[in-house]
């Protein structure tokens, strides 16, 4: 293999987008979670809701703050190492990473500080709202970064002008590219099954260490309640995305299944070693016929295989398939735990199950790894193509050498290892610790008229 300055800014972006997606990924989910809480404290009263809120806060804060940081490194990476990308997609990709700031930014940095602050400077209704904006602001952001992302894995409503830059003529058709829709749920499901993951694993593992914790018990109930749910509904959202990149990508398709030949009834390959160059999968167990109804496309239709392609338009086919067997086997495992707790509580026999406790625990950084795996699949099966079937990956570097790209890879690769590794066990520390019961409410609070939701809270979190 040749580390050229092209394939050293591929594996730093790489790096830099691994880190980064795992922060959006929860927080997304986890500013929801907290409006929820926070809206079944002031419905309830229970001191339950808010001792998890104030808990969860802490964690969103840190997770939040690392999101943002590992985000914008990648901004000044597009100028650096694909500055030529930069110069030809700038007119389209710029305006949506530009509506992401503001609206989604805005919104969050608005309201953050209220969110984390202000628990007793305000009162508790313009506390709720700047949660549920908060909780907005992520979803908005997501969209916006999905748009961009969908239309550079199909670009719709554009031309391209005699200098190589790109101009957007129908902006609807920009930002509603047709891959856009199924990725976004997608997206949207993955970090909601991630955090509430994440918040059953921390959860269990208070529980193993001493089941007398109510806020910990109500959190995992709260947490299978939701991956119960949303993990079948991965599933079909998984199955509609992948409708549209056989439509829209069918080489990405051929790369995910390794289908080297085109023809109809394709097996349905469960596990193998693919060979890009042989173009075979050695060792490979499959099913034969049932390629066509996993795709679900008549049994007649030809499915394009990768002899379809020229060869140097082929990803790396070994890392796609592997990467999305990946995926899809963590999402049954979900399922299947999901499917586990459900039936443990409604015999109640939840807190008793520690051989569930302990699986939840180990499920915890299962969102994560599957979010990641989901991300390798999307972009690596679109190479060699930044925009695809519009500019490759190897028209859209900076003139840089080899030696500039490696010294800021090693830089970051230095540098993330410090700063997120010590942000990482800040917050490993935070949920070990777990959730601190807080004084009952009173009838009438700290200069809060009486009876009011947000009478006699603790003092609000550090952040």
């Amino acid at each position: 293999m040749n580390f050229d300055a092209d394939l050293l800014a591929r594996l730093q972006f790489a790096f830099t987008i691994a880190f980064h997606i795992i922060f959006p990924s929860f927080t997304i989910g986890l500013a929801s979670f907290l409006a929820v809480l926070e809206g079944l404290w002031l419905t309830t009263r229970r001191p339950v809701f808010r001792n998890l809120y104030l808990f969860w806060v802490k964690v969103f804060a840190l997770s939040f703050g690392m999101g943002v940081v590992s985000g914008v490194v990648m901004s000044y990476e597009i100028g650096t190492n694909w500055a030529e990308f930069a110069k030809a997609s700038a007119p389209v990709i710029g305006p949506l990473l530009a509506f992401e700031v503001l609206t989604a930014f805005f919104l969050e940095a608005s309201f953050l500080g209220v969110m984390l602050f202000g628990w007793r400077r305000v009162g508790p209704g313009l506390h709720f709202l700047a949660t549920l904006l908060v909780a907005v602001g992520t979803l908005v952001s997501a969209f916006w970064i999905i748009s961009a992302n969908s239309w550079m894995q199909h670009p719709t409503g554009f031309v391209e002008l005699a200098d190589g830059s790109l101009r957007a003529t129908d902006w609807m058709a920009v930002i509603f590219s047709p891959t856009f829709a199924s990725r976004f749920v997608h997206m949207s499901l993955a970090a909601y099954l991630t955090t509430a993951l994440a918040v059953g694993a921390a959860s269990a593992w208070a529980l193993l260490k001493d089941d007398d914790q109510p806020e910990s018990r109500m959190a995992l109930r709260m947490a299978i309640g939701m991956f119960a749910i949303v993990a079948p509904l991965q599933l079909l959202a998984g199955h509609e995305s992948g409708k549209m990149v056989l439509e829209h990508q069918p080489l990405k398709t051929a790369a995910i299944e390794a289908y080297w030949r085109t023809g109809p009834d394709q097996p349905q390959s469960l596990v193998g070693l693919p060979d890009r160059d042989a173009g075979k999968t050695h060792l490979e167990v499959a099913v034969p016929g049932v390629g066509n109804l996993i795709q679900g496309v008549p049994k007649d239709r030809v499915l394009q295989g990768l002899d379809a392609f020229p060869r140097a338009d082929w990803p790396v086919v070994g890392l796609v398939y592997w990467s999305f067997r990946l995926m899809v086997g963590l999402g049954l495992a979900m399922i299947a735990l999901g499917g586990w707790g459900a039936w443990l509580m409604a015999r109640k026999r939840l807190d008793q199950s520690v051989w569930f406790l302990r699986a939840a625990v180990a499920m915890g950084p299962a969102g994560f790894v599957a979010v990641i795996a989901g991300w390798i699949v999307a972009e690596v099966g679109r190479q060699p193509w930044t925009i695809y079937g519009v500019l490759r990956t190897a028209d859209s570097a900076s003139p840089v050498g080899a030696g500039q790209v490696s010294a800021s890879l090693l830089a970051f690769m230095v540098i993330y290892a410090i700063v997120f590794s010590a942000g990482a066990v800040y917050i490993l520390r935070l949920i070990d610790k777990g959730p601190e019961p807080g004084p009952e409410p009173l009838p009438s609070g700290d200069g809060r008229a009486p009876g009011t939701a947000l009478a006699a809270v603790p003092p609000e979190p550090e952040a």
